[in-house]
């Protein structure tokens, strides 16, 4: 057995891309032809780009593997050289990803550097490496999986083959950290919205556009109603806006300067440039205009489910996460004078605890997103007094709250300090459910206003919110969070009945007819196959209760009954089964 390397934190990143280097190294010695993207540290790993001559597979992983820990084994020095222009053009020939990176560093007079591993392998490197294979432990790596990925992340680029490894101190949390990943494939939504039948995409339609199937519109659906009442009974009044518009409006609020590369646009049979509808706001504010003359009207509260479209780069498509398109938010637009602030704001704080309560969300916090005048003076705007005074009322509504939060420098959305609500996925990274925003800017650049109590114009403050962000994303967080064991008043079907026999059919349905008069949503599966399979069938799609129907059942007028996640319950009459769920 190979000695265990003493590996500290200090130099564990170190380690990762030191081993970016060997399987750098392992895939030449295989493909000789190959060629070398970049090969970056992170978080728990490292990965390498690849233009390989021929189509490879996940299972060619293992001899990469194999012949890294051979190479570890040599005991390999890792020593930096820096470079001339003329030298690494010459070293690096053949190359033509290493030659751009080469062309653009000299352009912008930046050091050029290479480190040779042994006398084996040698790469465009700024640094970071052991001094020595020996520091790293051969038994804590492991190649995961190969994915694709354009190079420099642009779609106008070849696709590379990227190939991800995972590294640390030890064996065990190597072993730790894949069972961790064990888990979180059972959680992916991407894989429980396969299975049960939740959303789907299609070639033919394009990647980042989900196919809502039945089960998955029903969730949405119930999400969206349920948000609507609770808006409703706080004074929200809901708008509908069009998702296509006008350049001009874009301009207006300042989103074109902002984010015209992430809007799709096209030119319409008349010449009009237009855009497809890619945030909520700037709509929302021609309604305000519509519907308010003085702080009389004041605070309004305008709520829509928004469609929006976005153009998210093909390597950030993440399922449900990251999509381009229809993102439906959970969109409102809470327009105030500066005396309602601090009031409003406290309100949207107490409706993501009420909701976030009922829902069964714990372990999430907020994020304070402020500006960096300093270092990133550019991307804020407007007054610096103004976004002290923003800042410091959000600051004081979560104090009073009592939620935990933390803050974030330089994060502010362009037109106001923002609030986000973090949570950690079942990777345990941090991921962002939702936000609420303090605009103070885009209410001055477009003109709202409204008449004060002395009879002068006074510009708005507008809240932007979202309790649930999008319910895409917001779906994809409860089903990895669930792990797909949705509530009982979520659940597409609530209850399945399984007769054992032929026989038992006609009993099932009454029962089905029963529980559907009642409000229950209900299935019969009269399937041939045996009940131990159909009851596993069922358990696989999560379905919340099972009820088993055989004669004795049919005799007594009873059912035997099976919930998710507790196994039997026993016989019991459908009057008090129905009675219970409705506790």
């Amino acid at each position: 057995m190979a000695k265990k390397a003493n590996i500290d934190n200090e130099n564990l990143d170190a380690v990762r891309h030191s081993l970016a280097h060997l399987l750098a190294a392992a895939v030449l010695k295989k493909y000789p032809k190959t060629k070398l993207g970049i090969g970056p540290t992170i978080e728990n790993g490292f990965y390498y780009d690849f233009q390989f001559p021929q189509p490879i597979s996940e299972l060619e992983l293992k001899d990469f593997e194999k012949e890294m820990r051979r190479l570890i084994n040599q005991k390999l020095d890792f020593k930096g050289e820096k470079l001339t222009p003329a030298k690494a053009k010459k070293m690096f020939r053949g190359q033509p990803f290493k030659q751009e990176l080469i062309k653009e560093f000299t352009k912008e007079k930046k050091k050029l550097t290479a480190y040779h591993t042994g006398d084996i392998f040698t790469d465009l490197c700024r640094g970071g490496h052991v001094k020595n294979t020996k520091e790293i432990n051969p038994e804590a790596f492991k190649l995961t999986h190969l994915a694709g990925a354009y190079w420099r992340g642009s779609e106008k680029n070849p696709m590379l083959t990227r190939i991800y490894g995972l590294a640390f101190r030890a064996k065990k949390e190597l072993d730790d950290h894949l069972k961790i990943l064990e888990e979180a494939k059972k959680r992916d939504h991407r894989v429980l919205g396969e299975r049960l039948k939740i959303f789907a995409f299609s070639d033919q339609v394009g990647p980042g556009f989900p196919l809502w199937l039945p089960n998955g519109e029903f969730i949405k659906h119930q999400l969206q109603e349920y948000m609507r009442e609770k808006e409703e009974a706080q004074g929200y009044q809901y708008v509908s806006t069009p998702v296509l518009t006008q350049e001009n409006l874009y301009q207006r609020s300042g989103h074109k300067q902002y984010f015209a590369e992430d809007m799709y646009k096209f030119e319409d049979p008349d010449g009009v440039e237009m855009y497809v509808k890619p945030m909520n706001c700037p709509h929302t504010h021609m309604i305000y205009e519509k519907l308010v003359q003085s702080y009389r009207d004041l605070p309004l509260r305008l709520a829509e489910p928004g469609t929006i479209y976005r153009f998210e780069r093909s390597g950030t498509l993440t399922g449900l996460i990251r999509v381009r398109g229809a993102i439906t938010q959970n969109d409102a637009h809470i327009y105030v004078t500066p005396e309602q602030l601090a009031r409003e704001f406290q309100k949207v704080l107490e409706l993501f605890k009420e909701v976030y309560s009922e829902l069964g969300i714990k372990d999430y916090w907020f994020r304070l997103s402020l500006p960096d005048f300093k270092n990133k003076k550019n991307k804020f705007g407007g007054n610096l007094k103004m976004w002290k005074w923003a800042s410091e009322q959000i600051r004081r509504s979560l104090e009073k709250s009592g939620m935990k939060f933390e803050e974030a420098v330089g994060e502010a959305a362009f037109y106001g300090p923002k609030l986000d609500v973090q949570a950690k996925n079942v990777l345990g990274k941090e991921d962002t459910i939702a936000t609420a925003q303090v605009d103070i800017l885009v209410p001055e650049r477009m003109g709202l206003a409204y008449i004060n109590e002395e009879g002068q114009k006074e510009t708005p403050i507008v809240i932007h919110r979202a309790i649930m962000g999008s319910y895409e994303r917001f779906i994809a967080f409860l089903l990895e969070q669930t792990a797909g064991n949705l509530p009982l008043w979520l659940s597409p079907v609530q209850i399945v009945i399984l007769p054992i026999s032929e026989k038992q059919n006609s009993y099932a349905e009454e029962v089905a007819k029963e529980l559907k008069d009642n409000g229950f949503r209900v299935r019969v599966n009269m399937d041939n196959s045996t009940v131990g399979k159909r009851i596993r069938e069922s358990e696989m799609q999560k379905i919340p209760f099972i009820l088993v129907v055989g004669e004795n059942e049919k005799a007594s007028k009873t059912v035997s009954v099976r919930q998710r996640e507790k196994g039997n319950l026993g016989e019991m009459m459908l009057e008090k089964f129905m009675d219970n769920l409705n506790s």
